[in-house]
């Protein structure tokens, strides 16, 4: 099992060149499945979660070749409109597959999403959106089973919450579904907007992405297409935390300003340097000791829940007291254990959590559980002083592609170690 070993105190310069974004591609390769014609995907990030989904389109018979950041998905036949619990194990998205499958072939069996340990993602959200179209969905033996033999119909859906995922599966069952579709209360990510991109390539008719009501009016069948991923706005704002928390400076390539504009404003309001030097470029830099600074996570456009740890990270060393409340999973503060082995002052209450900042950390030998928790503790120890030893770095693996040898590229002691 791999590690990371960090010697922190060297603030980080130079430039860093964004991928292609991990929660865009995921659904944009689950919606490949919609159509018997080839698809080409660029910008796709070769990272863990991505290699279990191509595994997944595999499974089912799809024919996927992988070039580097390009896939090619031709979904001609699908033999195994199925998820099986041994390929979806480690990946939260695996519910992604439920509404493509069952709006091609009429039927699907899914099996529960597993992933990082960071609280409940509800399926009943889906199911019912599903219902709604149509489908008749069972559950037992830790799988969902979606019967619809006759075809799915336009219906309105509205969820009691705002789901991505649901909202990104509930687009891909209604393109093809009999009638319109009106999804209220959805997502507003720039990763749901995406995909309508991508589908409406295909052939789909979507209005309203990227607003919290969405129609759809279904069509046939979709044709094949080339699409390109955005940029990862979470890799971007882990990179501009991380310029941010060594007193460093960098260029960050690649990215989309407006993706991480709540971020950019926490930044300026702890005393750091945000500025947009391009359309597709932000600078982010930092001088002297920053100041604490709240944050309440919240659906896009507010702050985002997986940059949580990461500017949790940043306020351990801040000036003052900030007030870090989580709104999204009730279980995202798993980090704050590892942080406080490093030196961190950090109190829980409820979906709050209370940093008051130290004068420093001290490297420790710590432990990764989940995705962004391992982000965070990356981020932590390379402004600690001493050596800090991240154990379980399969989780960073999921969603951040050779983040090492980004780091170490613009000035960071970080190596990995078997």
């Amino acid at each position: 099992m791999d590690k990371l070993c960090i010697r922190g105190g060297k603030p980080l310069a130079g430039e860093v060149g964004i991928g292609g974004s991990k929660n865009a591609a995921l659904p944009a390769l689950a919606a490949c499945l919609l159509t018997a014609e080839p698809v080409r995907l660029t910008r796709i990030p070769p990272v863990r979660d991505i290699g279990t989904m191509e595994k997944l389109l595999a499974w089912t018979g799809a024919l996927v070749e992988v070039d580097g950041g390009e896939v090619l998905v031709h979904a001609g036949e699908l033999q195994n409109p199925e998820a099986p619990y041994d390929l979806v194990k480690t990946m939260r998205a695996s519910s992604l597959v439920l509404g493509p499958l069952v709006a091609r072939t009429g039927r699907a069996r899914v099996s529960m999403p597993g992933g990082c340990a960071i609280g409940a993602r509800p399926i009943n959200l889906h199911i019912s959106a599903l219902e709604a179209l149509g489908a008749r969905i069972t559950q037992s033996h830790g799988y969902v089973e979606a019967q619809a033999p006759q075809g799915l119909h336009g219906a309105e859906v509205r969820f009691e919450r705002i789901t991505v995922t649901g909202t990104e599966d509930v687009m891909m069952a209604a393109v093809l579904a009999d009638g319109e579709t009106v999804i209220a209360n959805a997502a507003r990510e720039p990763e749901v907007q995406d995909l309508a991109v991508l589908l409406t390539k295909m052939g789909a008719q979507i209005d309203g992405a990227g607003t919290e009501t969405i129609r759809i009016r279904g069509v046939a069948k979709l044709r094949g297409t080339e699409h390109r991923i955005i940029p990862d706005r979470i890799e971007a704002g882990t990179f501009m935390i991380a310029a941010a928390i060594t007193g460093g400076n960098l260029l960050i390539r690649d990215c989309v300003p407006e993706h991480v504009h709540a971020l950019t404003e926490q930044l300026r309001q702890a005393g750091a340097e945000a500025s947009e030097e391009g359309p597709c470029t932000l600078r982010v830099s930092a001088g002297g000791r920053l100041r604490s600074a709240d944050i309440t996570t919240m659906e896009y456009p507010g702050f985002a829940t997986d940059l949580q740890a990461q500017f949790m990270a940043l306020m351990t060393t801040a000036q003052g007291i900030a007030i870090v409340t989580e709104t999204i999973f009730e279980n995202r503060f798993m980090h704050v254990p590892e942080l406080a082995r490093m030196g961190a002052n950090i109190r829980l209450e409820g979906g709050q959590a209370i940093v008051a900042g130290v004068a420093e950390l001290t490297g420790a030998q710590v432990i990764a559980s989940d995705l962004r928790a391992s982000a965070s503790l990356v981020l932590a120890g390379l402004v600690a002083k001493g050596e800090t030893l991240i154990d379980r770095v399969y989780h960073l693996d999921r969603g951040y592609e050779k983040i090492e040898a980004k780091l170490a590229a613009v000035g960071a002691d970080i190596r990995r170690v078997q």
